[in-house]
């Protein structure tokens, strides 16, 4: 059974980090989260694309109405400048708190 993405807060850093190779639409986001995580997360619908709402917001992403693989008008999400040093940003804190993490088990 797949975990729901935990802390909530790595997700935006997860959408940016698979939006780095391309445009896609939020299910595929999803998917290709799944995939790449070996199906260990889930990322559910009702915490998706709230925070893909924020990310345009804060002008990490740009969208434009497109037609899906299946026919179905679906936004298209895009990482913006502003979204590619957000990234790097969460990248950065990621390893910190990785590596605290890590210690405190090591050491504890």
């Amino acid at each position: 059974m797949p975990e729901s993405v935990s802390p909530a807060s790595a997700l935006p850093m997860l959408i940016l980090r698979v939006l780095q190779t391309g445009g896609l639409h939020g299910y595929a986001i999803a998917q290709r989260i799944h995939l790449l995580s070996s199906e260990v997360l889930a990322v559910e619908e009702g915490l998706l694309y709230p925070t893909l709402q924020k990310m345009l917001l804060k002008d990490w992403v740009e969208a434009e109405w497109g037609i899906s693989e299946t026919n179905r008008r679906v936004r298209f999400y895009r990482m913006t400048a502003k979204g590619r040093q957000q990234l790097k940003r969460e990248l950065v804190s990621y390893d910190r708190v990785n590596q605290a993490i890590r210690d405190i088990l090591r050491t504890a």
